[in-house]
């Protein structure tokens, strides 16, 4: 009897190989037309989509090597969630960015709320100045209802969620190992706290090592989930300047916290605001800048409006490039009327922009 594999298991197997990341794949699905199409696709169809040969010979020998429903399996064990660019759940903000991460394991639970989050990061080797300022942020943003985001290393990313947990409210640590791959050692008790409060997510298949190459890329991620980066203190070498480089490319706000010019973790914050950073002198001031009010709005409405299906049919058919209603019609071979009705709900929402001339976008 033959052992039927689910889509996401297609999914799992190309997070696996080799020089295939989110431009290279994005190629294969729309060539091939699904995921499963992808993974079976034929030398022809790799050079199309503009595999090189080192990812063409490391996609022919994991179909050959990887066990699909084994790799399901295992995540199925341990209680992980998978997510793709096929989820209606896949994070909003990440979505928004370019090469999103095609696969994200979860441990814990991610909300829509959470599109109401704010990174905080900054130096392993923190100063009573900056633990104090990583401390009083994080809290004040739970007690806002702003979900924060950090990298569970040692020093400001574990002050800011600790605090955020003993505020209430909810919290994210991304990794640079798979989601059972808890490091530091030190942080993960608080790990386990936070899949209570929130979510622990990678990129990274489970059983990834914590490599000292994987935590740059996970940085992206960080800012990616993120309205908008606070930098609490960093070393001019720091990798939360890195961060906040992500933050920036990706059309997110950064704040760096001022800092003395005599002390050297400050040197990165203050470099970072000479550069053209929003000085971080209050809470309100982030919550004033990124408008994050009427992104409360835009959460309740989610939270009070039953989540409707034909929603997730519409966001199917959405991309970042405008499309029209007359086109979303008879794609959909839905009613106009259908189709405005739930664009106009999705829109409340925060999930879709209309851009003008009847064009709707992703937000």
């Amino acid at each position: 009897m033959s052992t039927t594999i689910p889509p996401k298991a297609y999914w799992i197997g190309f997070n696996k190989v080799a020089g295939i990341g989110p431009t290279r794949l994005a190629a294969l699905l729309n060539l091939c037309g699904s995921v499963d199409a992808a993974w079976r696709a034929s030398i022809q169809q790799m050079q199309k989509a503009g595999l090189d040969r080192r990812s063409q010979a490391n996609l022919l020998e994991a179909r050959r090597e990887l066990d699909l429903a084994k790799a399901w399996q295992q995540v199925e064990q341990s209680e992980v969630t998978v997510l793709t660019w096929d989820d209606v759940d896949y994070p909003n903000n990440l979505r928004e960015i370019d090469a999103p991460p095609p696969v994200l394991y979860v441990r814990g639970h991610l909300k829509p709320e959470d599109d109401l989050a704010i990174a905080i990061v900054g130096t392993r080797r923190a100063s009573a100045y900056g633990r104090e300022i990583a401390h009083l942020s994080a809290s004040e943003f739970s007690r806002n209802n702003v979900t924060v985001v950090s990298g569970l290393a040692l020093g400001i990313d574990a002050i800011a969620h600790k605090a955020a947990l003993e505020a209430g409210g909810r919290t994210v640590a991304v990794l640079g190992s798979g989601v059972d791959q808890l490091y530091p050692a030190q942080n993960r008790e608080l790990a386990r706290q936070i899949i209570k409060q929130g979510a622990l997510v990678s990129e990274y298949p489970l059983g990834t090592r914590p490599e000292a190459n994987n935590f740059p890329p996970r940085n992206r991620i960080i800012s990616g989930l993120s309205r908008g980066t606070v930098v609490v203190e960093a070393g001019i070498q720091s990798g939360s300047l890195i961060t906040a480089t992500f933050a920036a490319e990706q059309g997110r706000d950064v704040f760096a916290v001022p800092g003395s010019i005599l002390h050297p973790g400050s040197l990165g914050c203050n470099t970072l605001i000479r550069e053209g950073a929003i000085p971080f002198l209050s809470v309100n001031d982030v919550l004033d800048h990124l408008d994050l009010v009427r992104l409360d709005i835009e959460r309740a409405v989610r939270q009070s409006v039953p989540t409707d299906p034909l929603e997730g049919e519409l966001l199917a058919n959405l991309s970042h490039e405008p499309a029209h209603v007359d086109d979303l019609v008879r794609r959909l071979a839905w009613g106009s009327a259908q189709v405005s009705s739930t664009l106009t709900m999705m829109e409340l929402k925060g999930m879709v922009r209309h851009v003008g001339g009847m064009n709707y976008v992703l937000r």
